[in-house]
């Protein structure tokens, strides 16, 4: 199979460029730097992404997003033209080219929009609004398109890191104490991210693929990251209290300057609270990309 993956220079594409190569597959990659195709793809015309797609099988998209960052209200228009435009238009391409097979690297929040509808994710994140649109509107150019929903993504590739790891890192070595909230996360390595969607352009899958190595309180993941940088201690639980004012004392300040960002942070509160597991897990260990992405 010929595959073209976006974003091939990251994290996340360069584990599925290694996994697919060692399948037998030919990869080209796109990206704004160090990629076959040095693009972006927000500001390729069609005639551009047409030309990139012929004579290719399959397609991956696997550029980042940051939903964090603030920008002046209403952040939606900004939000939808780097995350959805982008993305439709790429996979129209592909399905005009004739290609067979897409995967879409998304996020775990589509899945808990879907298992926990009560939760009013899209009402009150633009980020997770601009996933679902993403998704939805990929598809409805008929290419069958796998949604890979990924929690925190684990690992390294060259210089290439998570881009949450430094923070937490610096924090981790600074010796100072550790708290942590209430909740949990899941979380997964590149590898096994890049495993699954090798195995859904090999199925042509069209399914959403929540994927998952661990599920583990913030707690158990802190008490890992100390270990993993040389600074192991005790890890304390941190009231609810003290996640929910910052957050609403960081919206407030937010709204007063006239930003927001993708998350709300009031909203964000109760997701941090929240344990977001995973089911079923791959069974694989995260030891090793947690050591890779926290060194010693």
């Amino acid at each position: 199979m010929k595959v073209l993956v976006a974003g091939g220079s990251g994290l996340i594409g360069a584990h599925v460029v290694e996994v697919l190569r060692e399948r037998g597959h030919t990869v080209t990659t796109v990206a704004r730097s160090q990629a076959d195709h040095v693009v972006d793809l927000g500001q390729a015309t069609d005639e551009q992404l047409r030309g990139m797609m012929a004579g290719q099988d399959g397609v991956v998209y696997a550029a980042r997003t940051d939903e964090q960052r603030p920008m002046p209200k209403p952040v939606y228009p900004a939000f939808r033209a780097v995350m959805v435009d982008p993305v439709t238009r790429l996979f129209a391409a592909a399905r005009e080219e004739g290609l067979v097979s897409g995967v879409l690297m998304g996020s775990y929040y589509t899945h808990f929009d879907r298992v926990h509808p009560e939760w009013k994710l899209t009402d009150r994140h633009t980020y997770i609004r601009c996933r679902v649109e993403q998704a939805r509107e990929a598809r409805a150019t008929g290419l069958p398109i796998a949604v890979i929903e990924l929690p925190f993504v684990f690992g390294r590739a060259g210089d290439r890191l998570p881009n949450w790891s430094g923070p937490l890192d610096r924090w981790a070595r600074s010796g100072a104490p550790l708290f942590a909230p209430g909740g949990g996360t899941a979380a997964v390595s590149a590898r096994s991210v890049a495993e699954t969607a090798a195995d859904a352009l090999d199925r042509a899958s069209g399914e959403d693929l929540p994927v998952s190595d661990e599920n583990l309180s913030w707690r158990e993941l802190f008490t890992r990251l100390a270990a993993a940088v040389g600074r192991p201690r005790t890890v304390r639980r941190l009231p609810d209290a003290a996640v929910r004012l910052p957050m609403a004392l960081g919206k407030a300040l937010l709204s007063a300057r006239g930003l927001e960002s993708g998350t709300d942070p009031r909203h964000f509160a109760q997701l941090a609270l929240t344990g977001l597991y995973i089911e079923p897990l791959t069974g694989r260990s995260l030891s090793p990309a947690l050591e890779e992405t926290f060194r010693p």
